[in-house]
């Protein structure tokens, strides 16, 4: 089953976790059937997103959702993965352009040195003005080098927005979705995500933990294939067996969608009474299908016109179907 694993290198300062999506994984590939399934270089891109999202939401205590966003200037123009605060997650891309065989990250969205990526922390009940927090990297590292995998530019977003050395490791296929997190522990508080205090001294101890050090280089030989076919207790024990650990219950990650009609509804609202008619008009009833999760949403004409008559006034049993 899908499953989240954190450890504690015991009397170290540092933390990890191992995140697997196997059955959650292949369901949202299944719902991405019924509006067309992406290239498998797109799809090995959003299953590291996936499971860099599950990671690096179950690291921060918030009450909201972690959006993880590559913005593109090459075929895939948008890749977004959405993680709940109970692991609850959903990923999808926009492809514009024909996708090279074997492309890496750099030629599927910065072959023109303008893609970036995006972790955006929205709370879930927002005070009175409040505007979710939101850190930009570039795709590309300090001497301007692009960066190949998404486990190098969350690594660089880690040590320059939050102070924190980090060693990731991503991989996907059509099975599973895999990724295991070894981070320096902050200095003091919950870390710098969302806003934190003890940045300043969380930057002083960049690169200075031997511990940390050695445990990294220990993460950095576990392979692709490793990852994606051993369990958590044989890569924990392949890696770290000298290695005091404190092992925890795993969590449960899962494929969930938020889309809903009332969402699809106020869409429409927001398109206006003009557009929509013409959609009907053209096509005899309007039809939106989500990206994410596949599901598709139909209104025919006396759904639309219900969606733009007043409260009271509607005709009685006026009701589409999904």
């Amino acid at each position: 089953m899908s499953e989240l694993v954190k450890f504690l290198f015991e009397g170290l300062p540092v933390r990890g976790m191992l995140v697997y999506l196997d059955e959650a994984w292949q369901e949202l590939l299944r719902r991405r059937q019924t509006v067309g399934a992406h290239a498998p270089e797109v799809r090995t891109l959003l299953g590291e997103l996936a499971a860099a999202g599950v990671l690096m939401q179950s690291n921060i205590k918030f009450n909201g959702a972690l959006l993880l966003q590559i913005h593109g200037d090459g075929p895939v123009k948008l890749a977004v993965a959405e993680v709940q605060p109970d692991l609850a997650f959903r990923a999808t891309a926009t492809v514009v352009g024909a996708v090279p065989p074997g492309a890496q990250l750099a030629a599927l969205c910065n072959p023109g040195g303008k893609g970036r990526c995006a972790i955006t922390l929205d709370p879930r009940d927002k005070l009175p003005g409040q505007q979710p927090y939101q850190g930009v990297v570039p795709l590309h590292g300090d001497q301007r080098e692009p960066l190949q995998q998404v486990a190098q530019v969350l690594e660089h977003y880690m040590l320059q927005s939050e102070q924190l050395d980090t060693r990731l490791v991503l991989a996907s296929d059509e099975r599973v979705a895999a990724g295991l997190l070894i981070q320096r522990l902050p200095v003091e508080g919950e870390g710098n995500l969302g806003g934190g205090q003890g940045g300043r001294r969380n930057e002083d101890e960049i690169g200075q933990s031997e511990a940390f050090t050695r445990i990294a280089l220990l993460a950095a030989t576990l392979t692709r294939e490793e990852l994606l076919t051993l369990g958590s207790e044989q890569i924990l024990r392949r890696l770290f067996w000298e290695e005091p650990l404190r092992v925890f219950e795993p969590m449960r990650p899962r494929f969930a969608c938020s889309c809903s009609r009332e969402r699809v509804t106020g869409m429409l609202q927001s398109l206006g009474r003009e557009e929509s008619d013409g959609l009907i008009a053209e096509r005899g009833r309007v039809e939106v299908g989500c990206e994410f999760c596949g599901l598709q949403y139909r209104f025919d004409a006396v759904d639309v016109a219900g969606i733009f008559t007043p409260p009271g006034r509607q005709a009685p049993g006026s009701q589409a179907v999904n």
